[in-house]
């Protein structure tokens, strides 16, 4: 089976947004619109019996739809950055709904994750120094998007590449 992952889909108005940031950054792989996401879990390469209990487990989740808002821009890396992304302002139903799919991967034998940041990635980095970073956050930084609403999550699935997709719905599981 594929690497899997659990997921948010970003709308289309959202993710137009989130693309006007590109640019300005040299050493930058841009994330396609189409591929903007926000993790909830990542599972990774699986059996094929795994991913049938998963997407059975999955299926069990009752949760209300919730609406989220990105705000701000950051990098994961520190002094080495390598990837940039809006972030998702503090939000419990999405804390909530992310830590119901980390118990129930646990309770399927699958490691825990660390710390969970709740995100968009806009690009991966190479070679891109810390001061080239700093100064793309410093101009787009404020970076905010109104509330939109969740209505459901996804079991995406990826192809071994070079991250940032294309990544395809094996299963989408509505909340209430």
């Amino acid at each position: 089976m594929p690497r899997l992952f659990t997921a948010i889909e970003i709308p289309p108005e959202v993710g137009l947004g989130l693309s006007m940031l590109r640019g300005g950054l040299s050493g930058a792989r841009w994330i396609d619109q189409d591929n903007y996401h926000v993790t909830l879990r990542f599972i990774g390469d699986v059996d094929d019996a795994t991913g049938r209990d998963i997407m059975l487990m999955l299926g069990q989740v009752r949760r209300p739809a919730f609406d989220i808002a990105l705000g701000g821009l950051d990098q994961f890396g520190g002094h080495k950055p390598r990837a940039v992304f809006a972030a998702v302002k503090a939000n419990a139903a999405l804390m909530e709904l992310q830590a119901e799919q980390e118990r129930i991967m646990q309770r399927l034998g699958l490691g825990a994750e660390r710390n969970y940041k709740p995100h968009v990635t806009l690009a991966r980095l190479r070679d891109a120094s810390s001061r080239q970073v700093a100064d793309y956050l410093a101009a787009r930084g404020s970076f905010r998007t109104p509330p939109f609403r969740v209505p459901r999550f996804v079991l995406f699935s990826s192809r071994d590449s070079v991250g940032g997709g294309p990544y395809l719905v094996e299963a989408a599981y509505p909340l209430l």
